[in-house]
Parts: structure tokens; C-alpha cells; sequence
């Protein structure tokens, strides 16, 4: 009998050997091209958390994934694929943009700070529950409809900044600056108050946001009756119904707050660098938020640990590119795709490897196995 692996081994170790198998093969590649496989590891791991302000853009990258991951795992575990996380948080940007314009100038910048970061995850939230409401009363699979609503909150990006938004004179599809001091503090402008040098990186305190994030989601899933119903909605609608749960609102409200959490997204790039609201300034990220999902196996701690790794791959793989002629910006993303392949579709490939290793090693202190 097929004995599955212990939960600790599942969450930490099985993502740590896929990874490795994804940096043997991108090394292989690496030795192909003519160039040592170790001294670009190397520079890589100097470019994301040694040189100056490294660890600050290391961080800063991790916080957006740290957002689109937890967006995603939540929906998955109501087992909902939500691959809208670009619309959701476009839609969060969006948000920032109408409070921090029209308040900003006539409250207080804190307040007005203190007003956008909920209407991120609010306007984000209500583009995230509308799918949820095609999937829960229509039927309309929530793939499709999110996938959808990522196109169709670009369009209404570049209607209203190429518009009614767009600051006067310019012509550029973005807004104008946002009012003095209507903006997240960045980590190395207080370390410097308080008297602490730090190297000048868009590390801000929507870091610390993202942390929160990570707490809450935790204890929402793990924690809480709506985390349980959310569960129990995933593993079996049928159940969940016969336990007295309504399957249609709890997909509404578990996309609403995976919506939610990509909207607060925006808080890390448009309150906490831009100062405004620019096109595309998702970049991406709510698609690697699948694979940061994925390889944390829906869990905010690993979420955590593979956000981390997507934002030192970002970052050092900008001085990859930098450091080594042979190596360019598309050679970083095939590093990135490796691991999305070795995490996601063959995230099971070393599962009966480790299965017999791990009870042949129990069998051998004399153990009995068990899950």
C-alpha cells in the first residue's frame, strides 16, 4: 500500500528538491552557453541580498508576489482557479488613484494614506467577486471569466489614464503626482530618521502590509468557520450543503477576498513608488503569483519563502544580465519558467522517490509509518 509523504515534507521539502532540480537543469544550460553555472549563481545571490540596496529590491519585488500568491491560494482552496490576480490588482491601482486624487489636498496625507490601502483591496474585491458570481449563479467557469476580466480592466486602465485621468499637458497614459506626502513610507527614509543607514531601495511599509496579509490569511483558512467552510467548499460542494453551508455564497466571498488580496498589490508599486497611477505597473506579477502559489502549496509560510525566491530571481537576475554578456534578461526567465515547470506541472515527479526513501529510512529505525 502507497503511503503518502508527512505534511512537513510535502509543504517544505519536496518544493526545496523541485527547485534544485530546476537549478540543475538551468545550470546544465548555463555550461552550455560556455559560462560557469557557480559564479553565476554566485553573482546572482550577491545581486538579490549583498551588494547595496540588493535586499531592499529583493524585498520590495517579494512583497507584490507575496500578494498575487496569497490571492491565488486562497481561491484554491475553495479549489478555485483564480488567474485573474493582473485585472484585480489594476483594479486596486485604480482605487488608490480616485481617493489619492480627489482627497488628496483636502485631508490630511496620513488619512488619506489610511483610506487608500482598504479601497486597494476593496476595488480589488469587487472585481474579484464578480467572476465568483458568474461561477456561483451562471455556471461560467471562473478561469475563463478571470482570465476575461484581466483584459478587460486593462482597457478600462488605458481609457481612463489615456482620458479623463491623464494629467494635464503631458502626454503620457498616466495620472498626475499624488499630493505631498500622500504615500507609503520607504524602509530606508525611516531606518534614516531613526538614525540608521540603509541603502536607497523602493522598499516601503507596504512590506510589512504583505506580513500582515501572510497572519490573517492564515488564520482565516486555519483558524476561523469561514476558513473551515472555505475548505470543506473545495474538498466536496456536496458535503458542504449537506453540512448546511451554501457552496454559491462561499465562492463569491472567497473570490472577493483573493480579489481583494491582489488589489492590495497596488499598494506596494502605486502608494509606495510611483506616486501615481501608471499603466502596467502589475508587470506580471499576478501571474508568477500561480507559480509562487503553487510551489508554497497554498500555504502563507511557503507563500512566503517561494515569494522571496521570485524576488531574488528578479533582482539577481537584473545583475546576470548586467554582469554577463552571454546571459540576458530572457535567460533569467527561463531560470523563472524551470521552476515554474519543476513546481507546478511536474511538482509530483519525485513524489515516489521520496515516499520510498522516506519509509525505507522509517522502516530502518523501526518505525511505523504514518502520514
Amino acid at each position: 500500500m502507497r503511503l503518502p509523504l508527512p505534511s512537513w515534507m510535502d509543504i517544505f521539502v519536496m518544493p526545496i528538491i523541485n527547485i534544485l532540480a530546476a537549478f540543475f537543469v538551468a545550470g546544465l544550460i548555463i555550461a552550455a552557453i560556455g559560462e560557469n553555472p557557480f559564479r553565476v549563481l554566485a553573482v546572482m545571490v550577491k545581486g538579490a541580498f549583498i551588494y547595496k540596496g540588493a535586499l531592499g529590491y529583493t524585498l520590495f519585488y517579494t512583497t507584490n508576489f507575496i500578494f498575487t500568491g496569497l490571492a491565488v491560494a486562497v481561491a484554491f482552496h475553495a479549489m478555485l482557479f483564480n488567474i485573474g490576480g493582473e485585472g484585480q490588482a489594476l483594479m486596486g491601482g485604480l482605487g488608490i488613484g480616485f481617493v489619492a486624487l480627489g482627497l488628496g489636498g483636502v485631508l490630511p496625507p496620513l488619512l488619506v494614506v489610511m483610506l487608500a490601502v482598504p479601497i486597494a483591496a476593496g476595488f480589488g474585491a469587487a472585481w474579484g467577486s464578480i467572476p465568483g458570481w458568474l461561477q456561483a449563479k451562471r455556471g461560467s467557469h471562473i478561469v475563463i471569466t478571470t482570465i476575461m476580466f484581466n483584459f478587460i480592466a486593462a482597457s478600462i486602465m488605458v481609457w481612463l489614464l489615456a482620458g479623463m485621468l491623464m494629467a494635464p499637458g503631458q502626454m503620457s497614459p498616466e495620472t498626475s503626482r499624488f499630493a505631498e506626502g500622500v504615500h507609503l513610507a520607504q524602509i530606508h527614509h525611516i531606518a534614516g530618521a531613526l538614525g540608521i543607514p540603509m541603502a536607497r531601495s523602493p522598499l516601503n511599509l507596504s512590506f510589512f502590509i504583505g506580513i500582515a496579509a501572510l497572519i490573517g490569511v492564515w488564520v482565516l483558512i486555519w483558524r476561523t468557520r469561514l476558513g473551515y467552510i472555505i475548505r470543506a467548499t473545495g474538498h466536496s460542494e456536496k458535503a458542504a450543503i449537506y453540512a448546511g453551508y451554501n457552496p454559491q455564497k462561499t465562492i463569491i466571498i472567497t473570490m472577493a477576498i483573493s480579489g481583494g488580496l491582489a488589489g492590495l498589490m497596488a499598494t506596494n508599486e502605486i502608494l509606495g513608488v510611483q506616486g501615481r497611477v501608471v499603466l502596467n505597473f502589475t508587470a506580471g506579477y499576478g501571474f508568477t503569483g500561480i507559480a509562487v502559489a503553487l510551489m508554497g502549496r497554498n500555504h502563507p509560510f511557503g507563500i512566503l519563502l517561494a515569494s522571496l525566491l521570485f524576488g531574488a530571481l528578479y533582482q539577481g537576475g537584473a545583475e546576470i544580465d548586467f554582469e554577463f554578456q552571454t546571459i540576458t534578461r530572457e535567460m533569467v526567465l527561463m531560470i523563472q519558467g524551470l521552476i515554474i515547470l519543476f513546481s507546478g506541472a511536474l511538482a509530483l515527479m519525485f513524489h515516489p522517490m521520496m515516499e520510498r526513501f522516506y519509509y525505507y529510512i522509517k522502516s530502518r529505525k523501526g518505525e511505523a509509518p504514518h502520514g
